[in-house]
C-alpha cells in the first residue's frame, strides 16, 4: 500500500511535536490530515485517539500517528478501537518493528520521552517500511482481530 495521507492527533502535551511532524510530512510530499489538538490548552487524549482511529479504519489516511507526554494512554485509547495495531515506539528500530512484524497502522510518540528529530525518524521510518509478511507474522497478526 502507497501512504499518501497521514492522520495526526495529540492531546495538549503532544501538540508541539505533532506540529512539527505535520511539517516535516508536508515538506515531503505527504497529506496531513490533523484531528487536532490544535493548542496548549488540557483535553482529552481518548477523544483524539478516537478521531484518529476513525480516520484510518474508514480509509481517509492509510496511516496514523498520535502524540501525548508518555505515548501510553494515547497508544492504549487508541488499540481499543477495531481495526487499529497502535505501537508505542521510541526509536527508530521500535519504529521499522512495529511495521516489519506487527504491520502497525499507527504509531503513538511520548512528547515528554522522545525528541523531535528522534520522533521525526520514527515517524518517516514507520512510514516507509512494509510489512514483513510470512506465515508467522501474520498468524499472530490474525490473532489480534
Amino acid at each position: 500500500m502507497t501512504v499518501r495521507t497521514v492522520a495526526l492527533a495529540s492531546d495538549h502535551a503532544g501538540y508541539e511535536l505533532k506540529a512539527q511532524i505535520a511539517r516535516q510530512l508536508e515538506g515531503t510530499g505527504y497529506t496531513v490530515l490533523d484531528l487536532g489538538t490544535d493548542g496548549p490548552a488540557s483535553v482529552d487524549y481518548p477523544d483524539f485517539a478516537a478521531a484518529l482511529a476513525a480516520a484510518v479504519t474508514d480509509g481517509r489516511a492509510q496511516r496514523g500517528v498520535l502524540v501525548c507526554g508518555s505515548g501510553i494512554g494515547i497508544s492504549i485509547a487508541a488499540n481499543r478501537h477495531p481495526g487499529i495495531r497502535a505501537a508505542l515506539v521510541h526509536d527508530v528500530t521500535t519504529a521499522r518493528l512495529s511495521r516489519e512484524h506487527n504491520d502497525a497502522n499507527v504509531i503513538a510518540l511520548g512528547a515528554r520521552i522522545v525528541g523531535p528529530e528522534i520522533a521525526k525518524d520514527c515517524v518517516e521510518i514507520f512510514l516507509k517500511t512494509d510489512f514483513e509478511g510470512g506465515e508467522r507474522h501474520s498468524r499472530r497478526i490474525a490473532k489480534m482481530g
